[in-house]
């Protein structure tokens, strides 16, 4: 199928990218961090290869930038910094949202959950 170049979905591992395929409500691009931002493991911007994004973001014509960074610590670390990296750039930043949704199985959590937190995504401000 045609992916939309309109979206870009940044995730921490390659095997991220599986989950969210799953869902099948997703058809833009994806970018792997291989990572998240630990200040405390010595994980910084420039591990991250940030610079990679930046360059992807400029080159490209994406008008949404889904953040699919884990719910953890450094996830959430991760997600508030890319703002700061990408404010001179016109685009919706947006994070998924978390946590189960209402009336949901809890057999069907990840799916739905993925599903809803997709459906759920905020837009992040600088």
């Amino acid at each position: 199928g045609e992916r939309s170049a309109e979206t870009l979905c940044v995730v921490e591992e390659p095997y991220n990218i599986s989950s969210i395929e799953k869902t099948g409500i997703y058809h833009g691009l994806y970018h792997v961090l291989l990572g998240t931002l630990a200040p405390l493991r010595g994980v910084g911007p420039d591990e991250l290869c940030l610079d990679k994004l930046v360059r992807r973001v400029e080159i490209g014509n994406f008008r949404e930038i889904i953040i699919a960074t884990n719910p953890t610590a450094e996830g959430q670390a991760t997600a508030l910094y890319l703002p700061k990296i990408l404010k001179n750039h016109p685009l919706k930043l947006t994070r998924l949202a978390m946590g189960l949704p209402v009336g949901s199985d809890i057999d069907f959590a990840d799916q739905v959950t993925i599903k809803k937190a997709l459906e759920g995504r905020t837009e992040l401000k600088e």
